[in-house]
């Protein structure tokens, strides 16, 4: 008997976790089209962190964590997909930066190491688990936190200058903006151009029921 309930509580504990799992990844897969909302969100998560910081003067050693840890993110959000510098690879999925002059003036989208939703996720786990660490004591390593932020301050602009190089010696830039757009374009002009408008203004020899009217 105790056999039966323990497996039937086991059961019952993962049925309930795979539910809670697919709740979550029904509301994140559909939050990928609201970009501005997410990092919104992602924002205020991040305020929420340095606001307790400031209050409890503690947890520097966190804080100079989560610092490193977004910057590498965003650094992979940054770099292509493919290193311009592997010459030995033989990707051909249309992923590849362009080499020649022809392939530079097709349209291609960026393709990054590090997709915006995975950047977002990776980011806004990163505060959050960094906010509940400072609930535990065992993180507040006491240290001098201005030679922090000022290591922190050097490592950032080292690290942003190596990418600026990069970027300028490979000539790419990590922002898609689209195709060209023309004015009035996808609009339909024309006799029956506006959809069911155009059919509204039907010729004077037809009828009610769309038929030719004829006189007897």
């Amino acid at each position: 008997m105790m056999e039966g309930s323990d497996t039937d509580d086991a059961s019952s504990l993962e049925a309930k976790s795979a539910n809670v799992r697919r709740a979550v990844q029904y509301w994140l897969d559909k939050s990928t089209i609201h970009i501005v909302p997410r990092w919104i969100f992602f924002a205020v998560l991040l305020l929420l962190f340095f606001l307790r910081i400031y209050l409890i003067q503690g947890y520097f050693i966190v804080a100079y964590g989560l610092g490193i840890f977004l910057l590498n993110n965003f650094i992979a959000f940054l770099s292509p997909l493919e290193d311009p510098t592997d010459v030995g690879g033989s990707r051909d999925d249309g992923l590849s930066l362009p080499s020649t002059s022809k392939e530079g003036k097709e349209y291609r989208p960026f393709a990054r190491r590090l997709p915006e939703f995975k950047f977002w996720m990776a980011c806004a786990r990163g505060v959050g688990t960094s906010l509940i660490m400072t609930f535990f004591s065992v993180f507040d390593v006491p240290v001098f936190w201005p030679i922090l932020l000022m290591y922190f301050g050097v490592l950032f602009f080292m690290t942003m200058k190596r990418q600026i190089a990069h970027m300028w010696k490979h000539k790419y830039v990590p922002i898609s903006f689209g195709k060209n757009k023309y004015k009035d374009a996808g609009k339909e002009k024309g006799e029956f151009g506006g959809g069911m408008s155009g059919s509204l203004a039907q010729p004077a020899g037809y009828g009610a029921g769309g038929g030719v009217s004829r006189r007897r």
